[in-house]
């Protein structure tokens, strides 16, 4: 089971980890050696992945070992950003670190805890501009490139094909208005009016609705040109919550909390949209995989998610998986060896994203004939090229700004919030706090 951490806990983890990380010692001058030297050793790679995901990492690994027989890797699996972090602020962290997270990428390349990368790829002459495009923007911080993108992740809609039939849709809803009909005629309640089935499950913090995941539904900005809090005078965020919380009101927010109490955890074969307990559910192209070893007689299509402007639909939010290299790390040179096999090597990122049902990153991987490319999958490596898709802009805080957010998210859908404009206002108060705190 991949144990991505779901939206809002991602962001909490990250910015709680991220505090210790403030607290360490700023990086020592950075020196590499020349082109052409031997590189040779034990590294130590740490990563998030369990199970069938963990197995597909060791198998590239494998691949790696036979190609450098010189370098020895070792591995060690189901490593949160947490854990990382309080391992690099101690002084024994990993040589590479493999994170679910693009949120830290700011704090990370800030405060040192990864090297950059930037020397290394200048000595060994590798072309940065046969990355996509966003995956350049969110490995990078002001101007220190200390991450490099490992496989991507596009998200859109999830919907239920036998429900939709059921109730007459014919197809997957492309506005949030139209959205919200579906949602309607898909529940179904039980005699004692409590929720059997829910067409849309609005929630912020419900698997993954995340703000940054439906924040290019609005096209909704978060931070401005001068690094602030951009919530408050964004409108299009006022529109976004106006939409969910119509939405939370129709099914009664208390309704909508019993009926989450009894799902099934997000990554589990009980995942609630595997199950037809939520017909139209959120999330990225990774669930394929969850729905093919978990659901496998699951009748589903894929979708953009739906917009308020005819002419972004079929964008939506990119992040991904991103890899460095610890400033403690005890062999950088083969560290680096391993990242470039694993960032900028086509045929180990076809293998990779094959395996695990995420999109590769690089120009060349993304043409090979080897990849596989079900229709379904190319649905989120449209979303993934559209060229009004967005991710979430990094921040020295790191997640900071996110989860200040995600909290005032919380008490607006449930009904704590009774003036959204001045609520906004004061989130973007907040906000703009913890980041001058550094999170």
């Amino acid at each position: 089971m991949h144990k991505r951490i779901p939206a809002q806990r991602s962001v909490v983890a990250a910015a709680a980890a991220l505090l210790l990380t403030a607290c360490t010692p700023v990086a020592k001058e950075q020196k590499i050696a020349d082109a052409g030297g031997e590189v040779a050793g034990t590294v130590e790679l740490w990563h998030f992945f369990t199970e069938r995901e963990a197995a597909a990492i060791d198998a590239v690994i494998k691949d790696f070992a036979a190609a450098h027989p010189k370098i020895k890797v070792t591995v060690k699996a189901g490593q949160d950003d947490s854990k990382m972090t309080q391992a690099i602020g101690a002084g024994n962290g990993p040589d590479i670190g493999l994170s679910y997270s693009t949120d830290i990428v700011g704090k990370f390349c800030s405060s040192g805890a990864w090297v950059d990368l930037a020397p290394y790829a200048k000595r060994d002459n590798v072309d940065l501009n046969q990355l996509n495009a966003t995956t350049r923007q969110y490995t990078e911080f002001a101007g220190k490139r200390c991450a490099m993108p490992f496989l991507a992740d596009a998200y859109g809609m999830f919907y239920n094909k036998d429900l939709f039939a059921e109730v007459g849709i014919a197809g997957p809803p492309k506005t949030l208005d139209e959205l919200t009909d579906a949602a309607k005629k898909l529940t179904v309640k039980n005699p004692d009016g409590s929720l059997k089935r829910v067409g849309f499950l609005p929630l912020f913090d419900f698997y993954e609705n995340a703000a940054s995941h439906l924040a290019p539904a609005v096209a909704a900005t978060w931070l401005t040109t001068g690094g602030k809090s951009a919530v408050g005078g964004d409108p299009a965020w006022k529109t976004l919550l106006t939409w969910q919380k119509s939405l939370v009101d129709w099914y009664g927010y208390d309704n909508l909390q019993k009926f989450r109490a009894g799902l099934g955890d997000e990554f589990s074969a009980d995942n609630a949209f595997h199950k037809g307990q939520v017909a139209i559910n959120i999330d990225a192209e990774y669930r394929l995989a969850f729905v093919k070893d978990q659901a496998p007689g699951l009748k589903y299509g894929v979708a953009p998610i739906p917009t308020t402007d005819p002419a972004r639909y079929g964008a939506g939010y990119v992040t991904g998986n991103i890899v460095g290299i610890s400033k403690n790390a005890r062999n950088p040179e083969a560290a680096w060896e391993l990242i470039k096999f694993l960032t900028t090597d086509d045929k180990t990122i076809v293998k990779l994203s094959n395996a695990l049902k995420n999109i590769p990153t690089t120009v060349g991987s993304t043409r090979d004939p080897e990849l596989q490319v079900e229709p379904e999958f190319k649905t989120f490596m449209d979303i993934f090229a559209h060229p009004h898709s967005s991710t979430s802009p990094p921040a020295a805080s790191g997640p900071a700004y996110q989860e200040t957010f995600a909290t005032f998210l919380m008490s607006w859908q449930s009904g704590k919030v009774a003036d959204l404009d001045a609520g906004l206002a004061e989130a973007d108060k907040q906000i703009n706090s913890v980041m001058t705190l550094g999170g």
